[in-house]
């Protein structure tokens, strides 16, 4: 593929919305059976359903089914772009028919600010129909479930200027831009330069700046209010053909690390950076203990809050078949040597599982009082998507409650949460319940154990009464010394605050 000139990406935008190729459109033209089978990478369902001739069949044929099309058909959905797109190396032409050589589909993902609509180039799916599943060294990889968790963990609030570190074909810095002024995005793979250069041209959006090198080295000195990154963090023995867009080329999870100890000087104060990762779980030490060594600020270094959440692990041999899959090994002749030699380095690496989930880091406001907060839990469970709102709620929290200290919060009218409900379990007509949840219907879905004092003082947090009045009326009706229930419920609230059940 080529750099496209200027109007090209333009040009082809106007085609594909006279064409009404959206997301709606093509799920409409397939129907849910075939679009169901797409998603399995199965075309044949889809085949049937597309014989029309008309642009939007066309191209859904072309790009989403790699299926040749008549090149009378390829010149009316895409008129007098046919041979550009091909000196492009966007199709193959041939004299009676047209391919595609890279993908380009429609893209609706909500992100903490609702849908947006893109068109998003990448390299063609590979394995469609269960055809052969190799990918090349310089992959460029389209829209993936972790693009997706990446796009509705980051944050969205208005910035000046964000950092799309690995951009791969470009996806995160799209959504980068409905919010950024100014989006910069990197990459050390020519060819997904090149792409996320045609994406962000193909949807308009010019504040997109992709530049060339590896990880920071692009952006020396420069600093940003965000950082969204889902980098190449397959962990693996590195003994065979590097995929560039899943694999470093560093050791274990040395990369992931690098990022979280280097991106602190690389935000404003106040400034998100925001990971999607995997890690090693290495015999006889904690997850959390591990990374929290990654957490330090360093010799000089900017401070940052933390919350770092593990989302599911993966044993040795599951973690390996999935990325032998994913490379297209399943069937070939070395498929056991590579599975044995895969499964030995971890072992040799005393690697017992592999982590997934979030690194999420605030760097602290210079001067300003109070210990950082450093929170790394293991949540599997479900959650409300996107969840990047209660990611910014817990660093809010967290700040508050820093600046907060108990007479304050004493002084202070809290609000319980929307979605926060109390569960009970106890015999029917019993007088008291043998045990009292509060859970949450939004964002992390948690459930804090509560006794009758804590649901007391929940209940009365509608915004009226200062905190201290509320624990002071509870001592009251329940007898109790007012000072010690203060005491020892401050801390319940504080928690219950930085939780996101109760609001400053």
């Amino acid at each position: 593929m080529t750099v496209p000139s200027a109007d090209l990406p333009h040009r082809l935008r106007d085609a594909l919305v006279a064409a009404d190729f959206t997301v709606d459109t093509v799920a409409g033209l397939l129907g849910p059976v075939a679009h169901g089978a797409l998603a399995r990478n199965q075309t044949a369902p889809g085949l049937a359903r597309t014989t029309d001739g008309s642009p939007l069949a066309t191209l859904t044929r072309l790009f989403l089914l790699q299926a040749a099309v008549p090149r009378s058909a390829a010149d009316a959905a895409l008129p007098d772009l046919v041979d550009r797109l091909a000196v492009e190396g966007v199709l193959e032409a041939g004299v009676g028919e047209v391919r595609a050589r890279l993908d380009c589909r429609p893209y609706s993902a909500p992100d903490a600010l609702g849908d947006h609509d893109f068109w998003v180039v990448s390299d063609l799916t590979p394995g469609l129909d269960g055809a052969p599943n190799h990918v090349t060294s310089d992959h460029v990889l389209g829209i993936s479930s972790a693009s997706t968790s990446l796009a509705q963990l980051t944050i969205r609030e208005d910035v000046a200027s964000a950092l799309d570190l690995g951009t791969g074909c470009g996806v995160q810095a799209l959504h980068l831009a409905t919010h950024a002024g100014r989006v910069v995005a990197t990459d050390v793979n020519p060819r997904a330069l090149r792409v996320a250069r045609l994406n962000a041209a193909l949807n308009g959006l010019d504040q997109v700046e992709v530049r060339d090198g590896s990880y920071f080295e692009p952006v020396r000195g420069e600093q940003f209010d965000l950082i969204a990154t889902n980098p190449p963090f397959v962990i693996s023995p590195g003994n065979r053909e590097r995929l560039v867009y899943r694999d470093s080329g560093l050791p274990g999870d040395r990369v992931v690390e690098d990022i979280v100890r280097t991106a602190p000087r690389h935000l404003v104060e106040g400034g998100w950076c925001q990971v999607l990762a995997n890690w090693v779980i290495a015999k006889g030490q904690p997850w959390d203990e591990r990374l929290a060594g990654w957490l330090g600020a360093g010799p000089d270094g900017p401070e940052c809050d933390a919350l770092v959440v593990q989302r599911e692990v993966l044993d040795p041999a599951a973690y390996v078949e999935l990325w032998l899959a994913d490379e297209g090994a399943v069937g070939t002749p070395d498929y056991l040597r590579r599975y044995d030699t895969w499964l030995s380095w971890f072992e040799e690496q005393g690697i017992e599982g592999v982590g997934f989930g979030w690194i999420n880091l605030r760097r602290r406001v210079a001067g300003e009082a109070g210990p950082v907060r450093h929170r790394l839990e293991e949540w599997p469970y479900d959650i409300e998507q996107p969840i990047a709102s209660a990611i910014a709620a817990w660093g809010d929290a967290v700040d508050e409650l820093r600046r907060t200290d108990d007479d304050a919060l004493l002084g202070r009218r809290l609000l319980l949460a929307e979605g926060v409900v109390q569960e009970t379990v106890g015999a029917p007509g019993a007088e008291d319940p043998e045990a009292i949840v509060l859970r949450q219907q939004r964002g992390f879905r948690r459930g804090h154990a509560a006794d009758t004092v804590t649901a007391a003082i929940v209940g009365a947090c509608d915004g009226e009464l200062a905190l201290g009045v509320i624990v002071d009326a509870v001592a009251q009706l329940l007898e109790q010394d007012a000072a010690d229930l203060r005491a020892t419920y401050l801390p319940v609230v504080r928690q219950l605050v930085e939780d996101g059940f109760l609001t400053l």
